[in-house]
């Protein structure tokens, strides 16, 4: 039996040891809602005999470089669900997006604490990708 990735995200948030990084009621209703509205977001799936270690270990970010646009690199890092809201907050290119704190990532929606740990992840991955291409040019 497969569980959505979006959905297997949900889960592992609301079962934070910490339940001050649990996501409020109304959090998971808005998350749900969206995963309601776009039901591509939950096409992805992950098996469960491997839920337990996938989101834990999984540590591998893509090269954002291999990317043209900022809504293939949310793709690929799992979070396409937000696409739409980084291109409402006109984060639209690689050099706006790496400049985003975690202010402008709970502003753009991004409201569960493992979804804005991933992306800020992949972001300052992103950034330390960034500075090697530059100090290689110069």
């Amino acid at each position: 039996m497969d569980c959505p990735n979006a959905l297997h995200q949900l889960m592992l948030d609301c079962w934070q040891k910490d339940r001050n990084n649990r996501p409020k009621f109304s959090q998971i209703v808005s998350t749900l809602d969206k995963m309601i509205r776009n039901p591509n977001s939950l096409k992805a799936t992950t098996p469960l005999s491997s839920s337990v270690h996938l989101p834990l270990l999984d540590r591998t970010i893509p090269d954002f470089s291999s990317f043209s646009t900022v809504d293939e690199w949310l793709e690929a890092i799992k979070m396409g669900l937000y696409k739409e809201n980084f291109a409402n907050e006109s984060f639209i290119t690689f050099e706006l997006v790496s400049q985003m704190t975690m202010e402008d990532i709970f502003r753009v929606g991004v409201t569960l604490v493992g979804h804005q740990k991933k992306i800020l992840n992949s972001i300052q991955s992103m950034r330390a990708q960034m500075n090697q291409i530059t100090s290689v040019e110069v």
